[in-house]
């Protein structure tokens, strides 16, 4: 009897640790966003294309690259047993070009209870088209005298 209940504990022990492990998370990480300290290498209004391209590389498959832009994107993605996977955190920098092709501007994105939040943004002055219209407009209120609209 007593062999038969060490058995039935290492079997008991055995489908514990098994079902324990199958609900242990799958992390799936994808894509590239570039970290602060390679960032910090970069100098708003000096660097260009390509020596953004040199210190962090270009943005990959996930990231997008357009004339004015280059968009590096990452994310993670857990998995629990049989749910739907959850995607746990997401980086997006954005590096904006001026016409010249020089860096403008640098702003890292977070993703926070599903609203982008804005964890970092290097700005060079004189930037105003990553403002929206709203914005400059709402901006603007307070700063007009009424003879400024009066034809003389």
């Amino acid at each position: 009897m007593q062999k038969t209940q060490r058995i039935t504990k290492f079997g008991l022990a055995a489908i514990l640790a098994l079902a324990t492990s199958a609900c242990a998370p799958i992390v799936r990480n994808h894509g590239f966003a570039p970290s602060d300290a390679e960032l910090e290498e970069v100098i708003v209004g000096v660097d260009t294309r390509e020596t953004v391209e040199d210190t962090v590389g270009p943005p990959s498959v996930s990231g997008v690259m357009r004339a004015d832009a280059w968009y590096y994107v990452a994310s993670s993605w857990e998995t629990r047993g049989a749910f739907a996977p959850k995607e746990t955190d997401r980086q997006v920098v954005a590096v904006s070009f001026d016409e010249a092709g020089t860096v403008q501007n640098i702003e890292r994105y977070g993703l926070e209870d599903g609203r982008v939040v804005a964890l970092n943004r290097r700005v060079s002055d004189d930037n105003i088209k990553g403002i929206s219209f709203i914005r400059q407009l709402l901006g603007n209120i307070g700063n007009f005298t009424a003879d400024q609209f009066v034809d003389n």
